[in-house]
């Protein structure tokens, strides 16, 4: 090969290799020059085996260009089909409960876990001594723990802050308490509704935050004379929880049940039969109209802030295992039947 003919070699393998670099990982590209390549009779590093050579001018320039031009497939961007792509592992399932249905039975029943002694008779009958005044806000609908959610079904998904709360607001019990808020408010009651949530962060000290708030309404709102706690129960057993379920209006149907504190646990409360009355008061107007919709009233030994008005109470709409729809109809049953009987207390005012 003379000098002429090795220049021109040396100037297509520089053309090649530009050609390869400027094309990048284009297989058919690639596959065109090393044909054009090989055609022509040339060798390029990389493509074809290394053959012998007699030597002189032509083996010098061949491997000057193999040298300072070498070409090889690592230097090379690997085709999509050669890019290991790392395996994944599957999203872990989320947290589970079997949950199963039950029906307390409720009716003018209270539940006695004090060592006080009750003559359920005379209380029905004393009646109620709380009156709803006939101007300003009458009621204020709080929650204590208002992160406190459902089990979720499809129409219900929300994020999850601890194993059946949620920071939204939207899907917890202050959505309970929107819902019954309208509905007092459609019979004509002037609710106040406090949408905070109390028991985030922390669940520890949401009582006396609480209690600081209802404080502060009472004193700008004298007026208000009933303060309902609103809640969501918690019914199971490690992987077993339970939604409560009520005949009622023909739909899917959570129960709710008043609670009522005492000053059992040493803390002053000396007016909780008071607020006894007052939820046998609402309650008897509940089962009338929806005998399997409430619980029976819980007596506790603490006082749950309830010290603050004698028509203070929990309520406790479903359990940890209703759907938060199954809870809203509970709530609309509540109001359908409760609100009536406040607007009396309201009327006997005038």
């Amino acid at each position: 090969m003379n000098i002429k003919k090795g220049i021109a070699v040396t100037t297509l393998i520089i053309f090649g290799v530009y050609a390869v670099q400027s094309v990048g990982s284009d297989p058919h590209t690639r596959d065109l020059i090393s044909r054009f390549i090989s055609e022509s009779g040339l060798t390029l590093a990389g493509t074809e085996p290394e053959s012998s050579s007699s030597g002189g001018d032509d083996a010098d320039i061949t491997q000057t260009a193999e040298t300072n031009l070498e070409l090889t497939s690592e230097t090379l961007p690997p085709f999509p089909s050669e890019v290991e792509v790392p395996e994944t592992e599957p999203p872990e399932p989320k947290e589970s409960h079997a949950v199963l249905p039950t029906t307390i039975e409720g009716g003018m029943v209270i539940s006695n876990d004090t060592s006080y002694e009750l003559d359920l008779g005379t209380l029905v009958t004393a009646g109620t001594s709380v009156k709803l005044a006939s101007d300003g806000p009458q009621i204020l609908i709080i929650h204590t723990h208002g992160s406190e959610s459902y089990t979720q079904d499809d129409t219900d998904c929300y994020e999850v802050s601890d194993t059946f709360r949620t920071q939204d607001t939207e899907h917890s019990v202050i959505r309970v308490g929107d819902e019954l808020a309208s509905c007092f408010e459609s019979y004509g009651l002037y609710v106040i509704h406090d949408r905070s949530i109390y028991d985030y962060p922390s669940y520890t000290g949401s009582y006396a935050k609480s209690q600081a708030a209802v404080e502060s309404y009472l004193k700008k709102y004298p007026s208000i004379s009933v303060v309902l706690d609103v809640h969501r129960d918690a019914i199971g057993d490690n992987d077993v929880v339970y939604k409560t379920v009520a005949e009622a209006d023909g739909k899917p149907c959570a129960q709710f049940m008043l609670l009522v504190g005492t000053g059992e646990n040493g803390l002053e409360h000396p007016n909780w039969q008071e607020n006894l009355k007052f939820a046998l008061y609402l309650q008897s107007d509940v089962v009338e109209k929806y005998p399997s919709l409430p619980r029976p009233i819980a007596l506790k030994k603490e006082r749950y802030n309830q010290h603050l008005s004698t028509g203070y109470l929990i309520l406790e709409v479903g359990s940890s295992g209703n759907t938060l729809s199954e809870a809203l109809n509970a709530v609309r049953l509540f109001a359908d039947a409760a609100a009536p009987a406040l607007k009396e207390l309201s009327q006997s005012t005038n």
